[in-house]
């Protein structure tokens, strides 16, 4: 395993919440503290869930060996429907029966639909106050994008929020292929939202113009008199207004600065 070691041939510690790691380097060479305790009881668990998971499919495949010889499962089950039909002394035909059935069920999923339409609306927009809310509270974007304040936000809501997704309550970044982003430090964990936010800048190939210290234009980047240096300015309210890609290319553009 690649840890870092020191002239003196002994392996690096950094100090994490009161514990001293080893440093390991990945094969990115980033560099990031290896919890063994955190990565043994990861694996434990993930041994358990493919036990759990192993246990299930066996469980499966035993129920369904109940149906072998079923070579029509729609006019098996139309013959139990049939069956029933007649055990509850309803003498009718079963498709009318079913017919029946059909047009209740209709008549009930009508009368819901707005009551469906309106929750399925309050957990989107539920879903994009939990993302929102990951960015307009990152540090990362607060202290190290050019454009400051709810500039930077917006910048990075509009190259980024599209990567993120609400699962189970919960916010998951996944990265530009759509694999789902694990910690650096927390092996074998999903990333939080402002991690994550930091792995995707730092594999965003126009990072330099989103960030401060590397000639990007915003907050902060402007000469001492306040002026632009001849270059373009766009204030906050027009930036709101473009597209995404627009957006995103005024951010890039080293050019232009985001005024209030």
């Amino acid at each position: 395993m690649p840890f870092k070691y020191d002239e003196a041939g002994n392996i690096v510690l950094q100090e994490v919440s009161g514990k001293k790691l080893p440093v390991f380097i990945g094969a990115d060479g980033k560099e990031a503290p290896f919890d063994g305790d955190s990565t043994v009881a990861t694996i434990s668990r993930l041994n358990g869930e493919a036990k759990s998971h192993r246990e299930r499919a066996e469980a499966a495949e035993t129920t369904l060996k109940t149906f072998e010889g079923i070579t029509d499962p729609a006019a098996a089950i139309k013959a139990l429907t049939t069956v029933k039909n007649l055990d509850d002394k309803k003498l009718v035909d079963a498709g009318e029966v079913e017919k029946v059935k059909a047009e209740a069920i209709k008549s009930v999923e009508e009368k819901y639909a707005p009551v469906v339409k309106k929750a399925e609306d309050l957990e989107a927009q539920l879903n994009s106050h939990l993302v929102g809310g990951a960015f307009s509270r990152s540090k990362f974007i607060a202290e190290k994008f050019a454009a400051e304040g709810p500039a930077g936000v917006e910048i990075a809501q509009a190259l980024f929020h599209n990567r993120f997704k609400v699962e189970d309550g919960k916010v998951v970044a996944y990265d530009a292929a759509g694999g789902k982003i694990y910690s650096r430090t927390r092996h074998g964990e999903l990333a939080d939202a402002e991690e994550a936010i930091e792995i995707m800048v730092d594999s965003y190939p126009h990072k330099a113009h989103i960030l401060k210290g590397s000639g990007a234009s915003g907050g902060g980047a402007q000469g001492g008199g306040g002026g632009t240096g001849g270059k373009k300015t766009i204030t906050r309210a027009q930036f709101t207004q473009l597209s995404p890609a627009d957006q995103a290319a005024a951010a890039r553009d080293a050019n232009t600065v985001i005024t209030d």
